[in-house]
């Protein structure tokens, strides 16, 4: 089976089937969440040093940093699994 991957940026993807969630970073229980993850070591961050624009929730309980706007990605997330209307 073809798994869909999500670009998240710098050359990273996810597969796209195995995302909760796409949010903004900057509400405090996601500062928390953030703080946990990292705690627990499931925190992956590829921003490569750019500030944080968006936060994925992955099935697996991993939160992973992205640079590129939560919008953005719940665009490119939209446009992977909604089905592409026959031309």
């Amino acid at each position: 089976m073809e798994q869909l991957l999500l670009n998240l940026g710098f050359g990273n993807t996810v597969v796209a089937e195995k995302v909760v969630a796409i949010l903004s970073p900057n509400s405090s229980p996601m500062k928390r969440v953030k703080d946990e993850a990292k705690e627990e070591k499931r925190l992956i961050d590829v921003t490569h040093g750019r500030k944080t624009r968006s936060v994925i929730v992955m099935e697996s309980n991993h939160i992973i940093l992205s640079a590129i706007q939560a919008e953005t990605l719940s665009s490119r997330f939209e446009s992977l699994v909604s089905p592409q209307p026959e031309v």
